[in-house]
């Protein structure tokens, strides 16, 4: 079985980075699993790649990062029809006009598509037209998606509300954000880690874009951050320099480090106290599962109808409305150990690893593909009658 995955490119980001090590995983388990790479550049590059058989397109004349979703439509085809793989994988919401694409370009000669919902679908933080109009977008993607996965429970009736798929083409997968190995490795770095500062050490990890909302968590931390504490954020993006310049003017030029693009997250989060998130609107955040494996005591917005469900209604973290710097400022000033609350933390991450997510994707895709040849084999049948 043949499972075809498609990627812009290597540019840091969680669909990205998980999209990569489930391939990785499927592989292991005998399957094929090429994917397909826009472009071969990125600082995000893991080391499962290594193992993968990349398929990359001819170089255009331009930088395809100037057109990645265009440059994709345009390549991907023939891709597909020489791999002739029995499923396409969607990795997450940002590819979806690609898969509808295939749907219309290649018609029945397009396998089936799995699609992973990996953001928020109400994306409450945009102007009433705006979201209508992506309302109507959802509802047009659902009509060319064979099947789609919601990473929780609480995900899937925001799925039929929104895009107006039935249960029978949602699947439940948990994030595949950790493998057994990056827990006991997290615990390994918890346990192994030795406070050097008197103050609390708060991380934020993520791509420094307007979703991510870090402004708010500076001016929020400039009123809840007491002396002594620091806060470390890991990632770049654009926002980057008006970032640093914020810090700046906010007076926390001293507490507060911009650590860049990193490879490995895990020591950042094993040498800090809280993690901190402040997006507008996410998905099912594989970083929060990253920080509930370490144990860290989470702080985040309510940027998707999965943070309840993870945090187990509030009892492993703090959530506040997305965009309330005063209540994420409160939680800060009042942010304290806990360390009776570890353990629970762990268990909730071990329900999120690659091993069990990778062999349901892989029954899913099975089930999928006997589906399609029996469809195939009864439409050449009736073919054949007189």
């Amino acid at each position: 079985m043949k499972i075809l995955t498609f990627l812009h490119s290597f540019e840091p980001g969680g669909v990205e980075r998980v999209a990569l090590r489930l391939a990785a995983c499927w592989q292991k388990q005998g399957l094929d699993a090429p994917v397909f790479m826009g472009r071969a550049d990125g600082a995000g590059r893991i080391a499962e790649a290594k193992r993968l058989r990349l398929i990359y397109p001819a170089k255009p004349a331009i930088s395809p990062a100037l057109i990645e979703t265009i440059w994709m439509i345009a390549t991907l085809p023939r891709a597909i029809r020489r791999e002739q793989p029995d499923v396409l994988f969607c990795a997450g919401n940002s590819y979806s006009v690609v898969a509808v694409a295939m749907k219309l370009l290649l018609g029945n000669d397009c396998p089936p598509i799995v699609a992973k919902i990996s953001n928020d679908l109400e994306r409450r933080d945009l102007p009433l037209p705006a979201r209508w109009l992506y309302h109507i977008w959802l509802r047009i993607q659902a009509m060319f998606l064979d099947q789609v996965v919601a990473m929780e429970a609480s995900m899937k009736p925001e799925i039929a509300r929104c895009m107006g798929i039935s249960d029978d083409r949602t699947m439940i997968i948990p994030d595949p954000a950790i493998s057994q190995a990056d827990i006991h490795r997290l615990a390994r770095l918890r346990k192994n880690n030795v406070k050097e500062v008197a103050g609390r050490r708060f991380v934020a990890v993520g791509r420094l874009t307007r979703q991510k909302n870090i402004a708010m968590m500076l001016r929020a931390f400039a009123k809840g951050s007491v002396s002594g504490d620091t806060l470390v954020i890991v990632g770049d993006g654009s926002l980057r320099k008006s970032l640093e310049a914020q810090s700046r003017s906010l007076g926390l030029a001293e507490c507060v480090h911009f650590a860049g693009h990193v490879d490995d997250i895990a020591p950042w989060l094993a040498k800090s106290d809280f993690y901190l998130m402040s997006s507008n609107y996410e998905g099912v955040p594989a970083v929060i599962i990253e920080a509930l494996a370490t144990g860290l005591p989470i702080i985040t917005t309510n940027c998707s109808n999965a943070i309840s469900a993870m945090l187990d209604g509030g009892r492993l973290g703090r959530i506040v409305a997305a965009g309330d710097e005063k209540d994420m400022a409160r939680a800060i000033k009042f942010s304290a150990p806990d360390f009776h609350l570890i353990a629970g933390r762990i268990d909730m991450a071990g329900q999120f690893t690659l091993e069990n997510s990778g062999r349901l994707y892989a029954g899913l895709f099975a089930a999928l593909t006997d589906r399609r040849r029996k469809e195939q084999g009864f439409l050449q049948i009736r073919s054949l009658k007189p």
